[in-house]
């Protein structure tokens, strides 16, 4: 087993990269960097401080003096500043919020550096929007995982709903739909798939399918 591998998973919101990306982080013994929870914290700064989704500015000098950790366990426990927030990050309010903060070039730029500097060490596993592309452009492996706006929607709902949440699925589908505009058109490193990078398609295929499709490719490539 290659304990430096890297494995970096890209695709649009709902399209199962943090189960794959956690299962796959299990089966080889890897770390699981979850670089959306790293904007969440700082969604939830930014929340704490009263500032909205047009705060790119001061929501990055936020960033830029926070400390952001993660703790053993797959998924790993999530620090901001020493605090558990695992739990607060997780709503749908501080989703939206880091999604709008995430598009801001002083807001990406302070938190792609530091997911480099993780990446750097190797042995880990990454999913996110650019992590292909822009964090581990170096990586082993590169997925990008997909599936329709209705079909990611469907997802979402069911997760919330499993938690005890009651989101309306037509206002998650308009939710994802917006994300979607955000991610694939922000002027700092937007939603693309990169030239190398295998291409999944997740609809229907359970999580573990894909794992072991992924898992096959490595092996074809001489890293397992």
């Amino acid at each position: 087993m290659n304990s430096k591998l890297v494995i970096a998973i890209d695709g649009p919101a709902g399209a199962g990269k943090s189960t794959v990306a956690r299962l796959l982080a299990e089966r080889l013994s890897l770390s699981y960097l979850d670089t959306g929870a790293m904007y969440r914290c700082v969604a939830l700064l930014a929340h704490r401080a009263g500032l909205g989704a047009d705060d790119g500015a001061e929501a990055a000098r936020l960033a830029g003096s926070a400390e952001i950790g993660f703790g053993p366990g797959i998924p790993p426990t999530v620090f901001l500043n020493r605090e558990d927030v695992s739990g607060l990050i997780r709503t749908t309010e501080i989703a939206e919020l880091a999604s709008a903060l995430s598009a801001f070039p002083e807001v990406r730029e302070i938190l792609v550096a530091q997911q480099k500097r993780i990446v750097q060490a190797g042995g880990v596993t990454l999913e996110g929007r650019d992590t292909t592309t822009v964090v581990a452009p170096q990586a082993d492996l590169k997925v990008f995982l997909t599936a329709s706006l209705e079909e990611r929607a469907r997802r979402r709902y069911e997760e919330l709903k499993a938690a005890g949440k009651d989101v309306p699925l037509v206002d998650l589908t308009r939710l994802i739909s917006e994300r979607d505009h955000r991610d694939y058109t922000r002027s700092e490193s937007p939603l693309t798939i990169a030239e190398d990078a295998v291409r999944i398609e997740s609809f229907g295929i359970p999580p573990e399918t894909i794992v072991a499709e992924i898992m096959d490719e490595l092996k074809h490539r001489g890293k397992l």
